[in-house]
């Protein structure tokens, strides 16, 4: 099982640009205005959230070694809350560029 707090690192280090990230869903963002988007980061295949055009939480993610995190809404936080605002706004610069 993946902790929110170990997706919420590959998700740092994505928007800090030191780990490439690829779209795995055929839509991209500017097709998806409220749904899922998935994407591959080194092997970490992690779905994401969008709502009303904006970043809004993880769904789901899969690590390399089988490991799972599923969002639960009553969880405190999931790997997308964690992010600094810094970290949110350049994530999803990145992602609106995939």
């Amino acid at each position: 099982m993946l902790t929110a707090h170990e997706v919420y690192q590959i998700l740092r280090d994505t928007s800090r640009g030191t780990r490439s990230m690829r779209r795995i869903t055929k839509t991209g963002w500017d097709e998806i205005y409220c749904g899922l988007m998935t994407v591959d980061v080194g092997g970490w295949e992690i779905t994401l959230f969008i709502d009303c055009g904006d970043l809004d939480y993880c769904d789901s993610c899969f690590s390399p070694d089988g490991r799972k995190y599923d969002f639960s809404a009553k969880d405190a936080f999931d790997p997308v809350g964690l992010l600094s605002p810094d970290e949110h706004r350049q994530l999803e610069e990145l992602l609106r560029h995939i």
